[in-house]
């Protein structure tokens, strides 16, 4: 077992002896260099004897080589380097060697090639620290530990040429380049972004202009025995609806007692209610008698399914009970449609729904509204309409609303007096007049018996006017709400579609004018001549249509996969496909 006490001396010993050693055997060149380094660290205490030609002498200096001069770290001791080697400061050696730029912005390189080479321990570091000190102290653009490689740039100058003292001269650094993308990137990206569209802010109208509009767009006719009206807006509260058919001149009116597009609505509140009321009595508007409902497209009392089936009646009631709350009598509604149901059971499910209906209200009637004839809808034909009312108990409670423009596209003509007078009586035979509580007045883009539900302006279509001369000079029309239908949408100065409520009124004044009016006499012919020309384009339009499929039915007639049921619904001298087919 060896004693390290006695051996400690004898290594020591050892140890001093090589360094002495190692000492006397340095070259010149590393004497020269500590001393220029310590004369330039600190001038004063250490002023400096050594002129600048014998360190050119002693060091040839090589522009392939750099030492990178630390900022505040020391040079780390390795063996065999002298006890006398010093901290220095970048900012002082690069002060001294540049000699021409400012002491923050000079390069802090110097090629000491042949000093690197007497003595290489003096500028390695170990691998790992060194690579991890250049790669953090490089991010952030400082000054690493001195470094003899050859690949080492200077640092960034702002674009300058740095001189050396051996007359050599760095290249002007570039600026970064990520910098330089991130900033082209974003002006880039500033010009592709499309301007912000700043929508125009609607101007609020003057007390003048609310007034004028205010105005009514024509004054209602008293007196006369027909009474003609429109279906209106509601908005904002059901009391608002006879302002607007005021508004119109309308002796008449229709709405919406909620939402046709929801089956879930708010209840109607109480202060409206009895607005209506109040302004009703005002305006001397019967409720009972000239205020006509429009029921929920998504009611249909014929639904099979359970489930839907109380939906709809549920909305159905509510709506009836809505109109016990505004001294509303008449309720018009579409009766249905059958499904993959037999026509029989469905129209039986109808009359089953208004029978509970009866039951759970006062006093209103509900008004089963002709329909056009297409698909599996009921209500097409006065057959269902009588079968209808056939099975309801309180026949009182019952009526009947007659859409001018659904009835020609099921079949039934109005046209001629004599086309008119037929339709009518055939209405008697089959339903009876007596259940005729209401009309819907729209002239008809489709021709007859095309089973197209098109409604058009009055005397545009494929009507005419003389057929609703036929209806304002009919009799037993006398004190029942006309509602028009009509479209009033146009397009103004900037292109875009407005509702014109003015068309209601015109044509309201139209209609009030063909009662007792000779349709031979040539005012009448003229009025007539200028609004058939109005609607001729769309009539061409659709008579091609219609054309086009008849044709198409009449070759599947001739195959036999379609039997008579087209084209005159009413006459029952169509087409309609078989169940083969």
């Amino acid at each position: 077992m060896v004693d390290r006490g006695k051996e400690a001396p004898s290594t020591r010993s050892r140890s001093r002896k090589v360094k002495r050693e190692q000492a006397e055997q340095a070259e010149p060149s590393e004497v020269l260099v500590t001393s220029l380094i310590s004369s330039v660290i600190s001038p004063e205490a250490q002023p400096s004897t050594t002129k600048a030609s014998e360190v050119d002498a002693a060091l040839d200096i090589k522009s392939s080589s750099t030492v990178k001069v630390p900022t505040e770290e020391p040079i780390p001791r390795q063996s065999g380097q002298s006890d006398r080697r010093q901290k220095v400061r970048g900012r002082g050696m690069s002060s001294d060697l540049s000699g021409e730029l400012p002491a923050k912005k000079r390069p802090r390189t110097a090629n000491l090639s042949d000093c690197e080479k007497a003595h290489p321990q003096s500028t390695e570091q170990p691998a790992k620290k060194a690579k991890a000190k250049a790669e953090a102290t490089g991010k952030r653009g400082q000054p690493s530990r001195v470094s003899g490689s050859p690949t080492s740039q200077p640092e960034d100058l702002g674009g300058k040429r740095v001189e050396r003292d051996d007359g050599s001269s760095s290249p002007p650094s570039k600026a970064p380049r990520k910098k330089a993308k991130r900033v082209a990137k974003g002006e880039k990206k500033q010009e592709q972004s499309p301007p912000q569209k700043v929508s125009p802010q609607k101007r609020r109208a003057t007390k003048e202009e609310m007034a004028a509009a205010a105005i009514p767009l024509r004054a209602r006719t008293t007196g006369l025995a027909k009474m003609v009206g429109a279906h209106v807006s509601g908005a904002k509260g059901v009391q608002n609806s006879v302002h607007n058919a005021v508004h119109i001149g309308g002796n008449a009116f229709a709405m919406f007692l909620k939402s046709q597009r929801k089956w879930e609505n708010p209840p109607l509140q109480a202060d409206h209610c009895q607005q209506f009321r109040d302004f009703c009595g005002d305006k001397k508007y019967d409720a009972g008698s000239h205020v006509l409902p429009h029921g929920s497209y998504l009611v249909n009392l014929a639904q099979e399914d359970k489930q839907k089936a109380q939906q709809g009646f549920d909305a159905f009631l509510d709506d009836l009970k809505r109109c016990d709350s505004l001294g509303i009598r008449l309720y018009n509604f579409h009766p249905g449609w059958t499904g993959s149901a037999s026509r029989s059971s469905a129209i039986e499910r109808i009359a089953n729904a208004l029978n509970q209906a009866h039951a759970a209200t006062a006093s209103v009637v509900p008004v089963l509204e002709t329909m056009a004839g297409s698909g599996n809808v009921i209500g097409s034909t006065f057959e269902d309409l009588r079968d209808i009312i056939s099975l309801v108990d309180n026949k009182s409670r019952i009526g009947v609303c007659i859409d001018t423009c659904h009835v020609f596209a099921a079949g039934y003509d109005l046209r001629s007096p004599e086309a008119f007078a037929q339709t009518m009586k055939k209405f008697d035979d089959v339903v009876g007049i007596r259940y005729l509580k209401a009309l819907h007045l729209n002239d008809s883009k489709a021709p007859l018996a095309s089973h197209r539900d098109l409604h058009q302006n009055i005397g545009s279509g494929f009507l005419g006017l003389r057929a609703f001369h036929n209806v304002m000079n009919e009799t037993n029309f006398d004190g029942l709400p006309l509602i028009l239908e009509t479209p009033i949408e146009r397009t103004n100065q900037d292109g875009k579609t407005v509702e014109d409520k003015g068309i209601w009124a015109k044509e309201i004044g139209l209609l009030e004018s063909l009662i007792g009016q000779d349709a031979d006499t040539s005012d009448f012919k003229i009025i007539e001549r200028e609004l058939a020309d109005k609607g001729a384009a769309e009539r061409a339009k659709y008579a091609e249509a219609f054309e086009k499929k008849m044709a198409k039915e009449k070759k599947l007639v001739e195959k036999g996969q379609a039997k008579l049921n087209f084209g005159s619904g009413a006459k029952g001298d169509g087409l309609k496909k078989s169940s083969k087919g």
